[in-house]
């Protein structure tokens, strides 16, 4: 319980603030907290595998980063992607500034929706091209040794001793995509340039290690926790962001109150950083050796919805579903994969 202690009061927080805020609506108090409650649900059904991924890469860093993870991070996860970003894209989408825009969430929600639900194409090509992008590389790892799904992911491997085979592939995703979808030429633009943002983005940040390289391996030492500890935080909060997304968009479809919204999604992303520490202090991924597979496997359905739901409309529900379904999966395999091993060593003990 100790690593879900501030996401109870967090939710406790919020829960008081959407009683309060929904006594100033017709709505109500009691009917504002429930609408908190179902979307902080939501959040965590569809960012249970982000917990997993984001354990891989935070059981490398010391406890100071995984304090600002759980600290700094929340910070931007909740306000920064959750409330700042959307109110940037619909500015952007509309040609008004910041404080209008904000006025406009509050006053003008309906409005302020389908400024945001106009912009859907960019922000699914961007996001789906980044989580993409986060499956193929874990996939196609030629030093991977233990495959979950083998008879498709021993031949991924096989294909990434090829160089960047990764980014072409999800350009000619990318590309496929512009040139066969049925958009407008304007929808198409916004396609291809959010799509290649998302492929530079993964690749920078993934890349970011080596600007802390250094020719001397005694500096290189002294540095590790360094890396690691930023390259890794900047890669959770841009994964944290494409999880986003899908989210906030989805939120509008059980309500429209941007404060309701916000509280919500607020408590999942608590619970799902809080989730991540549990996984790591754990030692889980350690435990279940599939987990992480099956996370990733989940992350390439969510980069696949995300994508079609261009010109498809999606069910949340369906989003979160498959996300669940390959972390059980990947569970029960981990549990007869340690089983079966624990039953060779015994036979085979003289």
């Amino acid at each position: 319980m100790k690593a879900f202690r501030y996401s109870i009061l967090v939710t406790v927080i919020c829960l008081i603030v959407a009683f309060y805020w929904g006594n100033q609506t017709p709505a109500g108090g009691m009917a504002a907290m429930f609408l908190v409650l179902i979307l902080g649900v939501m959040e965590v059904s569809l960012s249970f595998d982000n917990a997993v991924v984001n354990a891989s890469v935070l059981k490398e860093m010391d406890a100071k980063w995984q304090q600002i993870f759980l600290t700094v991070g929340i910070l931007i996860a909740v306000f920064g992607m959750r409330l700042v970003f959307p109110i940037v894209i619909v500015a952007i989408a509309s040609g008004q500034g910041m404080f209008d825009v904000t006025m406009m969430a509050l006053q003008q929600p309906e409005q302020y929706a389908k400024y945001l639900t106009d912009s859907h194409v960019a922000i699914s090509a961007f996001g789906g091209m980044f989580l993409l992008l986060v499956f193929l590389y874990f996939m196609m790892d030629a030093t991977k040794e233990l495959h979950w799904l083998s008879a498709i992911e021993e031949h991924l491997s096989r294909l990434g001793k090829l160089d960047a085979i990764e980014v072409m592939i999800a350009l000619v995703i990318l590309f496929l995509l512009q040139a066969l979808l049925p958009l407008e030429p304007a929808a198409r633009i916004s396609l291809l340039v959010a799509g290649i943002g998302g492929v530079i983005l993964y690749v920078a940040v993934s890349s970011l290690d080596s600007l802390f390289e250094n020719d001397e391996e005694s500096a290189a030492m002294m540095n590790t926790a360094k890396r690691s500890g930023l390259a890794g935080f900047l890669y959770l909060e841009v994964l944290d962001a494409s999880f986003s997304f899908d989210g906030v968009i989805g939120a509008f479809a059980i309500t429209r109150d941007v404060v309701i919204i916000m509280l919500g999604l607020a408590i999942g992303a608590m619970f799902v950083r809080s989730l991540t520490v549990y996984l790591v202090n754990k030692g889980t991924l350690d435990e279940y050796v599939f987990l992480e597979h099956g996370a990733h496997w989940a992350i390439g359905a969510l980069a696949g919805i995300m994508l079609a739901s261009i010109v498809l409309h999606i069910p949340e529900v369906i989003t979160g579903l498959i996300g669940v379904a390959f972390i059980v999966f990947a569970l029960i395999s981990s549990v007869r994969y340690k089983k079966r091993n624990a039953d060779e060593v015994i036979h085979s003990t003289p």
